[in-house]
């Protein structure tokens, strides 16, 4: 096993196969988890307007305001489990061959075997960046306990910008465990101490949440959701407070960056929203590999 593993080759190729399929779950997560918030949410409302009976007609339209969830039968078992892998528009369950990261797609040139309609590129997508980072974390700290730490960081990131790209949404379901999982990673002085990553969890949380608040006070409009706090916390969390700057640095930039171009040369609304997130995660991943470089060359200058 020793001499397996000190080939560079074998190494490399046991890591994509492990980011392929750690990225096809992922597929699975992106999906169904913000199906599973619906659900959750449209519950919620429709258990507390039985016990509390809407009167007002300014809140009579409340529970169509409510996200509609996107299944047939929204108060059926559904889980990241159940139902098995389907075709969300014939719904005919999926093979196992048919479902192999990547080649599957490939095979399949792009569309579903039995009614022809195109899979989206996410799919394959996902799956090759997951493998990607997977790769590349076993390359930058070896085959021990950072390495399985700066996987799981980048497929929970990944899961976010999807996710928040698709749906507007930062599940607490995945920012919360994040946040926590990165303060138990950093007892054993994971990626930076304790101390750092209790204060990169706080000041993560609390300059967001300020930004929002002066935004808000400032034009009456809501710049963010608390979702992008939690996020920040939990990137704090993991990578410690020393790399928030650049974090918020290179997420607000290349934000500014996309949103002037696709209003100057996509024609997009200026007033539309446009997920930060994704912003976020890239600028989390970014910090996670080349973070500590980016603080000694360039930001030392200021």
């Amino acid at each position: 096993m020793i001499i397996l593993f000190s080939d560079p080759t074998i190494c490399l190729f046991f890591s994509l196969l492990l980011g392929l399929l750690i990225g096809s779950f992922l597929n699975v997560v992106i999906q169904r988890l913000p199906i599973m918030v619906d659900q959750r949410w449209q519950t919620e409302w429709e258990h507390w307007s039985q016990t509390n009976p809407v009167t007002s007609h300014s809140t009579d339209n409340l529970l169509d305001a409510l996200p509609t969830p996107r299944v047939v039968k929204p108060h059926s078992p559904y889980n990241l489990f159940y139902p098995r892998s389907h075709c969300p528009s014939c719904l005919h369950p999926i093979y196992a061959l048919q479902n192999i990261p990547v080649l599957s797609y490939c095979l399949l040139k792009g569309r579903c075997h039995f009614c022809q309609t195109s899979i989206s590129w996410q799919y394959p997508l996902v799956e090759v960046l997951c493998a990607v980072l997977t790769a590349y974390a076993t390359f930058r700290f070896g085959y021990d306990i950072h390495s399985l730490g700066a996987i799981a960081f980048c497929a929970f990131m990944l899961a976010m910008i999807f996710i928040d790209l698709n749906t507007f949404y930062l599940p607490d379901e995945l920012t919360l465990p994040l946040l926590w999982l990165g303060l138990l990673f950093n007892l054993g002085h994971g990626f930076t101490s304790l101390d750092s990553a209790v204060i990169g969890a706080a000041l993560g949380y609390f300059s967001l949440w300020t930004i929002f608040w002066l935004f808000k006070l400032t034009t009456g409009k809501d710049g963010m959701g608390y979702g992008d706090f939690k996020l920040l916390a939990a990137i704090g969390a993991w990578l410690g407070w020393q790399m928030l700057p650049i974090v918020i640095l290179l997420s607000s930039l290349t934000g500014a960056f996309v949103g002037i171009f696709l209003m100057f040369f996509k024609g997009r609304n200026k007033q539309e929203p446009m997920a930060f997130g994704p912003f976020l995660g890239c600028a989390g991943i970014l910090a996670l590999f080349f973070g500590s470089y980016i603080n000694q060359h360039y930001l030392s200058m200021f």
